[in-house]
């Protein structure tokens, strides 16, 4: 794939919270998990947050990202805190959160339907987004968008591996490809390691395991933050005048 003289030669997005909402489903979860926990232990002494954070940090590399994890880290953070008294109609009822996530409606970002088709119209678009597969593509085929990528990627993770398979396949070098999504550590760092370009799109609530990156001052250049879906199509614009006169 050949770029344009100063185009970017892809543009990649990120789904969750992106382009549809996502965390607030988690969130909401996470809090009727407090409540079904609260009824066996002080939650002022249980450290319940940072718990659950922790057994779902080690249960990625197990059961990747998604609700079906967050269920099943709910559910041992649960009788590990209870030390097992928990019942199991309260254990049901955490299985019940994990469904609701699950099922919960397609709602769009607002605007982000026209920033991706004025985007889409002068460069190839692309979604890669990441976590359970049988989630994600029925999210993909919720939202009503997925007519406007050339191309849909799915994968258990992203880091600097998988985006560099993805511009492989395409035969595109970093430096012709940007991704547009809310999370620094999964979207915009692994890119802009590679020598890509990023347009961080702030989400209001976002996991607190994907607060965790390792970006500085040193990146700014290659970066621009949309506080709004309109706000990308200028962002990415900048970028491609910033790259047209760099030779990196």
């Amino acid at each position: 794939m050949t770029p344009q003289a100063s185009g970017f030669g892809l543009v990649g997005f990120d789904g969750d919270d992106t382009l549809w909402h996502s965390e607030g489903f988690y969130r909401a979860a996470h809090a009727e998990f407090e409540t079904i926990v609260g009824r066996y232990v002080d939650l002022a002494d249980a450290g319940l947050h940072e718990r659950l954070l922790e057994t779902e940090r080690r249960n990625i590399k197990l059961f990747g990202y998604g609700a079906k994890g967050m269920t099943l880290s709910m559910v041992e953070t649960a009788i590990a805190l209870t030390s097992q008294r928990i019942g199991a109609a309260d254990i049901h009822a955490i299985v019940e959160l994990g469904k609701a996530v699950m099922s919960h409606p397609v709602e769009l970002l607002p605007g982000i339907r026209a920033a991706v088709e004025a985007v889409a119209r002068d460069r190839p678009v692309v979604l890669i987004t990441k976590g359970d597969l049988f989630h994600q593509e029925a999210k993909v085929r919720a939202c009503g968008l997925a007519d406007l990528f050339q191309r849909i990627e799915i994968v258990s993770e992203k880091d600097a591996d998988t985006y560099g398979r993805v511009l492989g396949e395409f035969s595109l070098p970093s430096r012709d490809f940007v991704m547009v999504g809310n999370s620094l550590r999964s979207d915009i760092e692994p890119v802009l390691r590679l020598g890509g370009w990023g347009v961080h799109m702030p989400y209001h609530v976002t996991w607190a395991h994907e607060l965790e990156h390792g970006l500085g001052p040193d990146h700014a250049t290659h970066m621009e933050v949309a506080q709004t879906a309109a706000e990308v199509p200028g962002a990415i614009g900048l970028l491609e005048a910033r790259r047209a006169q760099s030779k990196v």
